[in-house]
């Protein structure tokens, strides 16, 4: 079974006037602002499913600073996943900090979402003021035994949209902080499994914590994925695209010329997916 683990629609409510949600939400401008910059609705989706051969997806929205947009957005994943049961999984998404955002989730999770993401914070480094105000969407995760997505990137080389001013260190605190949690770090997490080499304590507090391969053709070479596998192990790595930025076909390019076999071939693009999610099988 092929899993991708990372994708983002959105209601035409956003899709169609794009511009009427820039002057509250800057986050949104800076990643949507181009009219090139694609946005997709869920029929887009199962559309390019069929077409690349993805049989599930994990779905989510935006997280929106605003308390009715991201209520909006998150009924909306909830409806496509109540339309198409055996393709997708939702996640419910919402600003990171939001005094509402432990609440939402609880709504979301008896609404049928199967966990939290993917949640960013565009306008500052992950600081232990964020990471503490995480705690209320971080116990009602740990409560159902739920994943979190996160969004952190690398934090050296070339700028782009979305990309933050954090420190290897920051996801390192945030992790150490909720040890107990399911956590799925998007962009190969910035880097911070190479550090699982280190004999004491990383690889211990890494143990509920998985990577997704979200952007990755954009990031780093085909050789990322058996660096990261024989580092950390196979069995931790999500097969994301960051739908609709990519199809999945550039991404199946380059995990079928990485040198790795075939039954890690299978653990990434989707059986690791299938265990985090408790996915059933078609």
């Amino acid at each position: 079974m092929i899993v991708d683990a990372h994708t983002h629609i959105f209601p035409s409510f956003f899709r169609d006037k794009r511009s009427d949600f820039f002057i509250k939400e800057p986050a949104f401008e800076m990643l949507y602002g181009s009219e090139s910059s694609k946005m997709a609705g869920v029929r887009d989706l199962i559309d390019v499913m069929d077409s690349e051969g993805v049989d599930k997806s994990v779905v989510f929205g935006f997280p929106w600073k605003t308390a009715d947009y991201f209520r909006r957005h998150n009924d909306y994943i909830a409806q496509a996943v109540n339309d198409y049961p055996e393709r997708l999984t939702g996640l419910s998404c919402f600003d990171a900090v939001s005094p509402e955002a432990a609440k939402e989730a609880e709504r979301c999770f008896a609404a049928g979402l199967s966990g939290v993401g993917e949640l960013a914070v565009y306008d500052s480094p992950l600081t232990d003021e964020i990471i503490l105000k995480l705690s209320g969407v971080m116990s009602v995760c740990l409560e159902y035994d739920a994943p979190l997505l996160i969004h952190v990137n690398e934090p050296i080389g070339h700028k782009y949209p979305g990309k933050q001013e954090i420190t290897l260190k920051q996801i390192e605190n945030f992790i150490k902080a909720y040890q107990k949690n399911k956590i799925i770090l998007a962009h190969w997490g910035g880097g911070i499994f190479f550090y699982s080499l280190l004999k004491k304590e990383v690889k211990d507090y890494l143990k509920n914590v998985w990577f997704d391969t979200a952007a990755s053709p954009y990031l780093y070479n085909a050789d990322i994925y058996k660096t990261a596998g024989d580092i950390m192990g196979y069995d931790k790595i999500l097969f994301g695209t960051d739908y609709p930025l990519l199809k999945p076909s550039r991404y199946f390019k380059e995990i079928e010329k990485a040198g790795i076999s075939s039954g890690n071939i299978s653990r990434i693009k989707g059986d690791n997916a299938v265990s985090l999610f408790g996915l059933k099988l078609s």
